[in-house]
């Protein structure tokens, strides 16, 4: 499937918040409060000269962090001259939530709810998704739920999804370790599909970093279609 990449940064940004978003000439400077890289990275939003980087990087403080996509190739090279490495490429997917659904996860395997249960917050926890990531779930304004997972009658695994317009995103999938490949993923993915579809979006998109081959090969298996790239760039 093809992916307008402007509604998919939309997307992401729309269901997995920042704190805050200030302008710096045409960069734009995110404040994620301890929520990772996604929500605390710098994007360039139009033409640009080398004294507005140097006015975002001196706002930014210690370890300047930007997002580089499609277009920013310029930005790219110019922050590698600077001393900025790549870190962590990422890969965004996206799948028709009717594809995605097929025909639902196993009975008794999932369980979508709102706000997420203990239980779902210590996996994450385990996982080092804490305090500062469950808040930017917190930021949500739109419709979003938990996707609890179950195997072999023990919980799994958890998920975060939510809904911008027709269109949801998945974050923060883990699974338990001891009780992986076990289809664990594959039933809280159709259950977020099913969920999203309940919302009234018709596309469900994720990203997951370049290295994460167990998981890239799982989201192929699904039908899921690779729709963009972006990576960071850090002193």
């Amino acid at each position: 499937m093809t992916q307008d990449l402007t509604k998919l940064f939309g997307l992401m940004e729309a269901t997995w918040p920042p704190a805050t978003v200030q302008p710096c000439g045409p960069f734009w400077l995110r404040d994620g409060q301890g929520g990772g890289k996604r929500v605390s990275a710098a994007t360039v939003e139009g033409d640009w000269q080398e004294a507005d980087l140097d006015r975002a990087e001196a706002a930014m403080g210690e370890r300047p962090l930007f997002l580089i996509r499609a277009g920013d190739e310029r930005l790219d090279s110019t922050l590698a001259a600077r001393g900025y490495a790549v870190i962590d490429p990422v890969i965004a997917y996206a799948a028709p939530v009717a594809d995605l659904i097929g025909d639902g996860p196993r009975r008794m395997t999932t369980f979508p709810h709102w706000p997420p249960l203990q239980i779902a917050r210590q996996i994450w926890a385990d996982a080092g998704i804490g305090p500062a990531r469950l808040a930017v779930m917190e930021r949500v304004a739109s419709a979003k739920c938990v996707v609890l997972g179950r195997a072999n009658d023990r919980v799994s695994g958890v998920a975060f999804v939510a809904c911008h317009g027709t269109q949801a995103m998945l974050h923060a999938l883990e699974v338990v370790p001891s009780l992986r490949r076990q289809g664990s993923a594959q039933d809280m993915l159709r259950a977020a599909a099913g969920w999203a579809q309940s919302q009234g979006a018709d596309t469900l998109a994720l990203v997951v970093t370049e290295a994460n081959e167990p998981a890239r090969a799982l989201y192929a298996r699904m039908g899921m279609a690779q729709v963009g790239r972006y990576h960071y760039r850090q002193q």
